[in-house]
């Protein structure tokens, strides 16, 4: 059997596949652990809880790109009942806030053989994009830089939270002309997402003054907000939609190149 002449490509924390000239498969993953409702889980929420939001992380990635997710694929390392139940019911419900039947794109397999004292899980999203229509490669200097949510994590999240980003948010954003670039923010911080975006378009950010009430170092836990780029106007327009806290972040610029005196 001769395997298809197919060759994945790496963008951001995604992996792309091209199918054909007008399709792309994308695909995402998230995963946590030491978080739950076990004995030995070092932030306690319950399971309902951490599949909501361990399937969110992954479906925004997919989302943000301009892709469509058509499976959700659930790995648990707790046991089927009770704990895996409860996992599973919270992954079902966020994916059915897309409008996605969990019976006929959700599957996945969890720990039969041990008993298990501490909860992990891992979510993979596999997406459908219309290969020209995804969000990439499309930014340019001058391009405008924004923040929408807060970054929270650990005991500081909770799913009733109206400064955190959700899928709506993400929606929306796509929904809004003139957005060229979207990126849930995770673990590693504001910054770091900022810089590796920049650095993707050998661009630059120039800061606006006055950031100082927000911390960029700070892990932004399970996607608890997203940057988006393009135009300033656009971003302004999703900011005042949006109903999470907003703020212009600074533009990107081209870099300055080095040179001896």
């Amino acid at each position: 059997m001769t395997p298809p002449a197919l060759f994945p490509r790496r963008y951001r924390d995604l992996t792309i596949l091209d199918l054909e000239a007008q399709r792309s498969l994308v695909i995402a993953c998230d995963s946590a652990g030491a978080i739950g409702p076990k004995e030995a889980d070092v932030v306690r929420v319950p399971g309902y809880v951490l599949g909501r939001f361990t399937a969110r992380v992954a479906l925004m990635e997919v989302l943000a790109v301009g892709a469509w997710p058509v499976c959700i694929v659930n790995t648990l390392c707790v046991e089927p009942e009770p704990a895996g139940a409860a996992i599973r019911e919270g992954v079902a419900d966020e994916v059915r806030s897309l409008g996605i039947d969990p019976e006929k794109a959700l599957t996945g397999s969890s720990e039969k053989n041990v008993p298990t004292i501490q909860s992990g899980i891992g979510i993979t999203v596999i997406g459908l994009a219309t290969t020209a229509e995804l969000l990439i490669g499309r930014l340019a200097a001058g391009d405008a830089l924004a923040l929408f949510g807060r970054p929270k994590v650990g005991t500081e999240v909770f799913l009733d939270d109206p400064e955190i980003a959700d899928l709506q948010t993400v929606r929306l954003l796509l929904d809004q002309p003139g957005i060229r670039e979207i990126v849930p923010a995770g673990s590693r911080g504001i910054l770091a997402e900022a810089r590796d975006l920049a650095a993707l378009y050998r661009l630059q950010i120039n800061w606006r003054p006055g950031l100082s009430e927000l911390d960029l170092h700070k892990s932004a836990g399970p996607a608890t907000c997203i940057l988006a780029a393009g135009e300033r106007a656009a971003l302004e327009a999703a900011g005042l939609r949006a109903g999470k806290p907003f703020c212009l972040l600074g533009t990107l610029e081209k870099t300055v190149p080095w040179r001896w005196k």
